[in-house]
């Protein structure tokens, strides 16, 4: 039986975008499945807030094609306009407003009823737990309530696809938990959700795949674990006692492991790498017990998202790229 492909939410196809000189995007692809998370991620001047731009209608683009929710962003932008929902780094709701007001507000000015307007506030303060601080002055919400609302905001329409650009900054951990647990919410819903963001940890947490802009140019595309596996394996990192020899240690856990360990005089220690790190750590516990030896440490590490990201935008592309574009020098 065949299975028919999905069509992505957002299709973008060599988008092409200069200002004056300077080439903000330069053949920019990108295809974001529907219903899913997808992280949007780049140093300053990559061009993430260009790409967002013109995804949303709001910046003409030099050449390519872009499509969202199955309308072309040119040719039928006034379609496009009606299936997303978009939430910027400054809050779009007003503070001295309630939060039933403000979402009843946007309901009106976005065409809906009276009647419809406020039927759909009460799902939305249902659906992201302000029911209790409906009728309060959003002045007087935290920081991760306020954001909520705005991303409610964004919702009052049901689109098909939701732009969040950096929604957590300047939040605190609590806030920022708060805020992701909304946005899974949204994506469980059906809804695709762009997720541009400076905290690697942040498109970790939320996105299923990853986009690496850098220079304008997708570099990389990938699960956030294949992009992990891309820069190496585990680190099993043994701290020895000052009064285990190092050298003769070392050696004995390398054959025990199968893998050379890399010496580290400085800090008495030798680290392993390995593509399965929880067999290695296994292996080194082991012949440290058979040796008699108790490390002063032992630490399975896994790459990070940081190191993929300065792998693929490393310092010389970091400055050659920031900043290309006016609202990227202020970001």
């Amino acid at each position: 039986m065949n299975v028919s492909p999905v069509t992505p939410s957002l299709i973008a196809e060599g988008l092409c975008k200069r200002y004056g000189d300077v080439v903000a995007l330069d053949g920019f692809d990108l295809a974001v499945p529907p219903g899913t998370v997808h992280g949007l991620l780049g140093p300053n001047g990559a061009g993430k807030s260009t790409a967002v731009k013109i995804l949303t209608t709001l910046l003409d683009f030099d050449s390519g094609t872009a499509r969202v929710a199955g309308h072309d962003v040119r040719g039928q932008a006034r379609l496009v306009r009606r299936r997303i929902g978009l939430v910027g780094q400054e809050a779009a709701v007003d503070e001295i407003l309630s939060g039933r007001q403000n979402l009843v507000m946007f309901g009106r000015l976005y065409g809906l009823g009276t009647a419809d307007a406020r039927s759909r506030a009460d799902d939305l303060l249902a659906s992201f737990d302000l029911a209790e601080a409906a009728d309060r002055a959003v002045s007087t919400y935290s920081g991760g309530m306020r954001r909520r609302l705005d991303i409610a905001v964004g919702l009052v329409l049901t689109p098909s696809v939701l732009f969040l650009d950096e929604p957590t900054t300047g939040l605190d951990p609590r806030a920022r938990n708060e805020v992701w647990q909304t946005v899974r919410q949204v994506a469980e819903r059906g809804t695709t959700v762009l997720l541009t963001t400076q905290y690697l940890d942040e498109a970790d947490q939320l996105a299923s795949r990853i986009t690496v802009l850098n220079q304008g140019r997708a570099v990389a595309d990938d699960s956030p674990e294949a992009l992990k596996r891309q820069i190496g394996g585990d680190r099993v990192t043994v701290t020895l006692p000052l009064r285990v020899p190092l050298g003769p240690t070392a050696d004995a856990l390398a054959a025990a492991v199968g893998v050379p360990g890399a010496v580290d005089p400085a800090n008495h220690a030798v680290t392993f790498e390995a593509g399965a790190g929880v067999v290695v750590l296994a292996e080194v516990v082991r012949a440290l017990d058979a040796a008699g030896v108790v490390p002063e440490d032992l630490v399975l590490r896994r790459p990070t998202l940081d190191e993929v990201f300065l792998t693929l935008t490393g310092p010389r592309q970091r400055a050659a790229a920031a900043p290309t574009t006016k609202e990227d020098a202020v970001r």
